[in-house]
């Protein structure tokens, strides 16, 4: 900020040296004109004119040539020419060349001020204060996107109404899967932005996802808002793709996704999209080939027989510890879910299924991810947790029952078929909060 304000300074200091320049100017410009007035000699010029020609009227009245009547008359017209010429070229006296300097430093003191209060009302001195942080941040030896959260909230406080803070919080709560504080963070920008289609449709798909991929009337609500604005929004057309797609809708999540693909400039995520549509294809194709073959209800069991995804996957075998049965109900629902080892991105992939299904063997592949930005094909690992909520809810709470593998390895589509899935049991309870956020 400090280098901001020198250089206001610098570019003030050409203004305040035109304001100067009439002052400096003064001196010699009082003189050249008390030099002009003094030579002026048409006033003397006027005079003799005058005298000439009233001599050429009493000369002519003496010859007879006018009356007396005609004589007033025109004397009367010459006087008051001379009179009019007089009054003309009458002058003010000059004043001293230092008349009025004081008012120069005033007026200089006076814009100096001005622009120094208008640019802290209009100017972006906020934006300029993030800018710093955040490099300050990047540059850091210790520089992680925690500091960066840590930094930015206290930005928030000192300028809750720039939209640009917490247009920057809100990609790292997403990204670092605090969904709650990326909610919060991006109803503010709402607030300060106005319901702009793109805000609206990222609030939409943090609710999609915090409700476990499920269309509720609350974000039902925002979509048929989104889209009565922008009928093409890539955000929005993604996760009607991905609610599509769950539901076994696959033309539908076809439709939706290769509209999206258009509307995404980022070609990342437009290459998700696309792997997401050669999913839905392969599926779609299995799906009526098994149809047509049989006309059977076998289509329609559990995830163990599900086709092999385009991507890079894991098979996930999950069962119950018997001695845990009897603490949840059949309906209870079961989160299988894959993480970065490090724990600092969202969820790369999530699978919900309930314990009377249990034990299944699922398949959690890019198609499974909550957002394009955090799939499992981006890592070589993953942890993986699974979690039985009694209450149903997507957060971790105390009573849940989880079980988890450490470390297991991504592999290409179809090499984990060959050998046995990764076995995960359900094998303790959560019992405070603390353990829930892990």
């Amino acid at each position: 900020m400090t280098l901001l304000w020198l250089a206001l300074a610098v570019l003030l200091l050409p203004a305040l040296w035109l304001l100067a320049l009439p002052l400096r100017r003064a001196s010699a410009f009082a003189t050249a004109q008390r030099d002009y007035e003094e030579s002026d000699r048409s006033a003397e010029q006027n005079l003799a004119i005058y005298r000439r020609r009233r001599a050429s009227l009493e000369a002519a009245r003496e010859r007879g040539e006018i009356d007396d009547a005609r004589f007033d008359e025109d004397l009367l017209e010459l006087e008051r020419s001379l009179l009019e010429d007089t009054a003309t070229q009458a002058r003010r006296p000059l004043k001293p060349a230092g008349a009025g300097r004081l008012m120069v430093p005033i007026t200089m003191l006076a814009v100096a001020v001005a622009a120094f209060a208008w640019y802290s009302q209009q100017g972006a001195t906020g934006d300029l204060a993030l800018y710093a942080l955040q490099q300050e941040v990047r540059q850091a030896p210790n520089g992680s996107p925690a500091m960066m959260i840590n930094r930015l909230e206290e930005e928030a406080t000192r300028q809750p109404d720039n939209p640009n803070v917490w247009a920057s919080l809100f990609p790292l709560y997403r990204d670092g899967g605090q969904l709650p504080q990326a909610e919060t963070a991006l109803e503010r920008l709402i607030a300060l932005e106005g319901r702009q289609p793109s805000l609206l449709a990222q609030l939409a798909q943090i609710r999609f996802f915090d409700a476990n991929r499920t269309l509720t009337p609350e974000v039902q609500a925002l979509v048929d808002e989104t889209l009565d604005k922008d009928p093409r929004e890539p955000t929005i057309l993604g996760m009607l793709g991905i609610e599509a797609f769950d539901h076994g809708r696959y033309e539908a999540a076809i439709d939706y996704w290769r509209r999206a693909v258009a509307g995404f400039s980022n070609p990342d995520t437009a290459e998700s999209l696309r792997q997401g549509i050669a999913v839905a294809k392969s599926r779609l194709g299995q799906t009526a080939s098994s149809q047509a073959a049989s006309g059977q209800a076998a289509t329609n069991q559990s995830a163990a027989s599900q086709p092999a995804a385009a991507g890079p996957g894991i098979r996930v075998r999950v069962s119950l510890d018997p001695r845990l049965a009897e603490r949840v109900d059949a309906g209870a629902s079961v989160f299988v879910v894959a993480r970065d080892l490090a724990g600092e991105k969202p969820p790369l992939a999530i699978v919900r299924t309930t314990v009377g299904e249990l034990p299944l063997t699922v398949r959690l592949d890019d198609g499974d991810a909550m957002s394009p930005m955090a799939k499992l094909s981006q890592v070589d690992q993953a942890r993986l947790v699974v979690r039985v909520s009694p209450s149903g809810q997507a957060a971790p709470q105390p009573g849940d029952l989880v079980g988890e593998h450490a470390a297991v390895p991504v592999s290409a589509a179809g090499d984990e078929d060959a050998g046995a899935p990764v076995e995960v049991t359900i094998d303790r309870v959560v019992a405070t909060s603390n353990e829930a956020d892990d």
